[in-house]
């Protein structure tokens, strides 16, 4: 077979490492920025945080003077700085940047605060979590070594609900495994039996039915409703489940008032030990935009309280210009590395600074394309917006105006919600006006909370009350909205 050469002509788009980076952070909320500037702190020692900022002189005597030595030894620099990876703006060289006499000091310095700010700072208090909780419990048990391990090994396992979800044989082969460990099932259940007694109450169940049961057997006062209790989550936790109501009547032979009580010594139970009361640190949602009226007006401002103030290192630039003066080529290789890592912190910061703009950008947008709604807090008066309505008003992509609406939280006047809530699609009433699927579900949800319990409201019956207010809406469109808003169907939501 011979071979032959051709040539061809293609058309292709590549994001450059740079924009790859501001894609990256621009999807990022608060909290989540917050680790990747303290992992970039860390992996970049060019990078540093501002904590004093340095004044514009000296800003710019850094600047002349590393000026002066790059044109001293300007045959000297030039070798290797053709081989410089070309900048993501107008493709200066680092010295030449730095010896521009206008230079100014926002491209090596990155502020997230502004003038107005006020200074206010979060407080957070940590302490032990939740398996930290477990082990000192453990540690108080009188056990051999054996048992100790087996126990830990539990915590392990124990998911963030409260749950071991494994099965016990599969964990008496890890214990062989990873731990050189010989024990049976019998072993391992009597150590998870002793975790079943920690607190809080539930923890270590291999199930719902036995985290429910472990809960009712701690109670002190074993009035007769918690027996009664005992019974049905014990022998009849599948017509429980299901609300067949009739059924256990039927089988404890108890009326409706009796079961009333059951129910609510049921209800009142914690499915989740894991993620309650102080056993483990809840998670605070912290808002990405703050929007205040001011004057009947609605004003915004994009929350950057504990992100730090971000500068190039001046030890750096030091060396950097230290090394521009010595004439041997031996030290080639560490200018290289130390104009990388500038290039690699100015580039961080200049992303950083492009995140900040495109987000107060496109929220911006979002707060003049719903006003009345940010003014007011009625939620009738929310406009259908989808993302393409968003990102024609800027001059977006509609992927970039994803990544700003995804994960992010608006504090307002009203609350605070995620910022996807406020996308809505069309929807036409009876009339022709066009309104946001926000509102049917406002609807919905009010019609299923002021539903009688007896006699839950079915799709079809919402489907209709619907249509009667000008919505005209099918059975299954219902049903998405219902399942959208985590109601469930109308048989899961009957009570007595």
């Amino acid at each position: 077979m011979a071979l032959r050469q051709t040539q061809s002509l293609k058309l292709l788009q590549k994001l450059s490492p740079q924009q790859i980076q501001l894609m990256k952070l621009l999807q990022l909320p608060t909290l989540a920025l917050e680790e990747r500037i303290k992992e970039e702190l860390e992996l970049n020692p060019a990078l540093e945080e501002d904590d004093n900022s340095a004044s514009d002189e000296e800003m710019y005597d850094n600047a002349d003077s590393v000026n002066e030595n790059t044109e001293e030894n300007d045959g000297e620099v030039e070798d290797f700085e053709e081989k410089e990876p070309e900048r993501i703006d107008d493709q200066v060289e680092m010295e030449d940047y730095m010896g521009d006499e206008e230079m100014d000091s926002y491209k090596y310095e990155v502020s997230n605060k502004g003038a107005d700010d006020e200074s206010r700072e979060f407080v957070v208090v940590e302490g032990p979590d939740f398996h930290d909780l477990l082990e000192q419990q453990l540690g108080m048990r009188d056990l051999d070594e054996t048992e100790y391990t087996i126990g830990l090994y539990l915590i392990g396992c124990i998911d963030e609900d409260g749950y071991v979800r494994r099965e016990l044989d599969s964990i008496v082969d890890d214990l062989a495994f990873s731990n050189n460990i010989n024990t049976d099932t019998q072993t391992v259940e009597k150590v998870l039996k002793v975790l079943q007694e920690f607190d809080p109450a539930g923890v270590g169940a291999r199930n719902l039915q036995e985290c429910l049961l472990i809960q009712l057997n701690r109670k002190q006062d074993k009035t007769k409703e918690v027996l009664l209790a005992i019974d049905v989550v014990r022998d009849m936790m599948d017509d429980f489940s299901k609300k067949h109501y009739d059924k256990i009547t039927r089988k404890l032979n108890i009326d409706d008032e009796d079961l009333k009580d059951v129910i609510a010594e049921i209800t009142h139970l914690n499915p989740r030990p894991g993620s309650s009361g102080d056993a483990m640190t809840a998670s605070e949602v912290v808002p990405d935009f703050v929007i205040s009226v001011v004057d009947g007006k609605p004003e915004l401002s994009i929350n950057s309280r504990n992100l730090p103030d971000l500068k190039i290192s001046k030890e750096y630039i030091e060396m950097l210009k230290e090394y521009s003066k010595q004439k041997d080529k031996s030290l080639k290789e560490a200018s290289t590395f130390i104009k990388s890592k500038i290039e690699n912190a100015q580039w961080f910061i200049e992303a950083l600074q492009q995140r900040h703009q495109t987000m107060m950008v496109a929220m911006h947008a979002i707060m003049e394309y719903q006003e009345e709604y940010f003014t007011t807090g009625d939620e009738s008066s929310l406009k259908p917006m989808i993302l393409k309505d968003i990102a024609d008003k800027v001059g977006m992509d509609i992927s970039t105006v994803s990544r700003v609406a995804n994960s992010k939280y608006v504090q307002t006047p009203y609350g605070t919600f995620l910022l996807k809530t406020f996308f809505s699609e069309s929807l036409s009433t009876e009339s022709g006006e066009e309104v946001s699927s926000r509102e049917v579900k406002r609807i919905l949800k009010d019609c299923v909370d002021n539903e009688d319990k007896k006699k839950p409201l079915t799709d079809d019956a919402l489907c209709e009350i619907l249509k009667e207010k000008g919505y005209n809406i099918a059975r299954r469109t219902v049903a998405k909205y219902r399942e959208q808003l985590d109601i469930p169907v109308a048989r899961m939501r009957k009570g007595l």
